[in-house]
C-alpha cells in the first residue's frame, strides 16, 4: 500500500513501439515514483490519429509488462477524454483567455517562428481557425530536479500558443495539462526533448489555477549521427526475450548502480534493487556519445545507441 502522495506517470504516443529511448523515460519515471513509495500511472496519448500506428498501443502495454514496469490503476486513453478537453477549452473561452486565429504557418515562419499575437483582438469566428491561449502571465523558467533553474527563450514564453488545432484536433500542451491534473500527477519525469514546452504547460496550469507538478528531464539516448533515438528516426523496437540486459543498460545510462551479479537475479529482483538504490543525483546531465562504451548487441549501424555510463 502506497504511503506517499507522489504520483508519477509514463505517457507514450502510439506512433510506434517502445525503443531504448522510451525505456529510459519509462524506467526513470517508474523508479522515481516507486522509490518514493508512490503510484505510477500509464496514459496512452492517442489524440493524433494521422500519426498513430495500428496495434502500437497494445504492443506498448505488452512491452511495459515484459520489462516488469507494472502500472497502478487503469490505463488512461486520451481518445476517451475529448469531453474533458472541450470543457477546458470552454472555460478558457468563457474567461476570455483564448481567441481564434487564422494565421497560416507560412506567416509565422516569416516572423522567425514565433507568433506575434496578430489575431488577439480581431474577434474571429471559429470557422477554419485554430484556438490560441491568451498568454496573461508568461513563465520564463522553471526548476528542474536534475538540472536546477532553467530559463526559456522569452519569445517562446510569451507566445500565445495553439491549444486547439485548425484541423479539429486537441493540441498536446492542452491535453497533457488537463490529463496530468485529472490524474493528480505530482511529478513528471521525462526526456530532455520536452524541456522546451514545459514553460507553456506551467503557464497553462497557472491560468487554470491548478497546482504545478515537479519536473525532472532525463538525458536522451543518441545514435551515432547525433540524433536522439526516436520513432521518427527509425529506432528499433525493444527486443523480445530476456529484458534484463537492456534494463541493466538503461540503469547504467541513468547512472544508477547495478550489482555485478545481476545475471543471477530475476527481473523482479533487479527492479526491486533499482528502486532501493535509486538516486536522481547520479543521473548524467548530458546526452553523451561514448562509442567505446557501446554495449547494445541488438543494435547496429545507424541504429546503435551510445550508452552513457
Amino acid at each position: 500500500m502506497s504511503t506517499s502522495s507522489c504520483i508519477g506517470r509514463f505517457a507514450p504516443s502510439p506512433s510506434g513501439e517502445l525503443h531504448f529511448g522510451s525505456l529510459i523515460a519509462a524506467l526513470g519515471s517508474y523508479l522515481s515514483a516507486r522509490a518514493q513509495q508512490g503510484r505510477w500511472l500509464v496514459r496512452i496519448e492517442d489524440i493524433d490519429p494521422p500519426r498513430e500506428v495500428a496495434g502500437a498501443a497494445t504492443r506498448i502495454l505488452q512491452q511495459l509488462e515484459q520489462y516488469g514496469l507494472h502500472w497502478d490503476g487503469e490505463v488512461l486513453w486520451q481518445s476517451q477524454r475529448h469531453e474533458a478537453y472541450r470543457a477546458a477549452l470552454h472555460w478558457l473561452r468563457e474567461h476570455r483567455q483564448s481567441y481564434y486565429c487564422t494565421c497560416p504557418r507560412s506567416r509565422i515562419q516569416q516572423l522567425g517562428g514565433f507568433y506575434d499575437g496578430h489575431c488577439r483582438d480581431r474577434r474571429l469566428p471559429p470557422d477554419q481557425a485554430a484556438l490560441r491561449l491568451r498568454q496573461h502571465a508568461p513563465v520564463y523558467g522553471f526548476y528542474d530536479r536534475l538540472r536546477g533553474e532553467l530559463q526559456a527563450e522569452p519569445r517562446l514564453a510569451e507566445e500565445d500558443f495553439i491549444i486547439h488545432r485548425r484541423d479539429g484536433l486537441f493540441a498536446y500542451n492542452l491535453a497533457v495539462v488537463v490529463d496530468d491534473h485529472f490524474q493528480g500527477v505530482t511529478e513528471i519525469v521525462r526526456g530532455a526533448d520536452l524541456i522546451e514546452p514545459t514553460v507553456r504547460q506551467i503557464a497553462l496550469y497557472q491560468q487554470f489555477g491548478w497546482p504545478v507538478p515537479a519536473y525532472l528531464h532525463l538525458p536522451l539516448a543518441i545514435n551515432p549521427d547525433g540524433n536522439k533515438l526516436s520513432k521518427q528516426n527509425h529506432a528499433p523496437p525493444l527486443p523480445a526475450g530476456d529484458p534484463r540486459p537492456l534494463l541493466v543498460q538503461a540503469l547504467r545510462f541513468l547512472g544508477q548502480p547495478v550489482s555485478e551479479g545481476w545475471q543471477d537475479q530475476s527481473r523482479e529482483a533487479l527492479l526491486a534493487a533499482a528502486v532501493t538504490g535509486w538516486n536522481s543525483a547520479l543521473i548524467p546531465l548530458d546526452n553523451a556519445l561514448k562509442p567505446d562504451e557501446m554495449t547494445t548487441p541488438f543494435l547496429n549501424g545507424s541504429q546503435q545507441a551510445m550508452i552513457s555510463r
